[in-house]
């Protein structure tokens, strides 16, 4: 007979489904984070990078506005990624301000400026208190500078 040379076809839907590119196990994450950043292409970058690692991104324009966020939610964020240079109310005042209510929650600062120029504005008891991201950074950065702030 012919039922030897018979290949059975699965339908389309059985298919699976394209490959995404996978990334290392290394690059993939879990946490709630909470990123400020008042530059719009520059928030749109790093929470895409970062929703595409597995966390769970949340966005704020502004240091008010993350500071609402952060209240709603009642913290529960596992790091905070913001910009240290905004208008009205500017990173170190806004990690100031959330390490009230949470003296634990983790932080990195993004900045185009030396780390130095603004950790000389902090207290000597944070200065291991958070992590920094120089500006410009790639998506291998910010996913490392995330990955080693979640795991401290």
């Amino acid at each position: 007979g012919w039922g030897s040379s018979f290949t059975v076809r699965l339908p389309a839907a059985a298919q699976p489904p394209s490959p995404v590119p996978v990334l290392p196990a290394a690059f993939k994450g879990s946490g709630t984070l909470l990123v400020v950043e008042d530059e719009d292409a520059v928030r749109a970058f790093a929470c895409r990078a970062l929703t595409s690692r597995g966390y769970e991104v949340h966005e704020a324009s502004s240091g008010a506005e993350a500071l609402e966020i952060y209240g709603e939610r009642g913290s529960g964020f596992d790091l905070v990624i913001s910009d240290v240079v905004m208008p009205e109310m500017d990173g170190p005042t806004l990690f100031r301000e959330l390490r009230k209510s949470e003296p634990a929650q983790k932080f990195i600062f993004m900045s185009g400026y030396a780390e130095e120029a603004f950790a000389k504005n902090l207290p000597d008891t944070d200065r291991d208190a958070f992590g920094f991201l120089p500006k410009p950074f790639s998506l291998k950065q910010l996913a490392t500078a995330v990955k080693d702030a979640l795991e401290q």
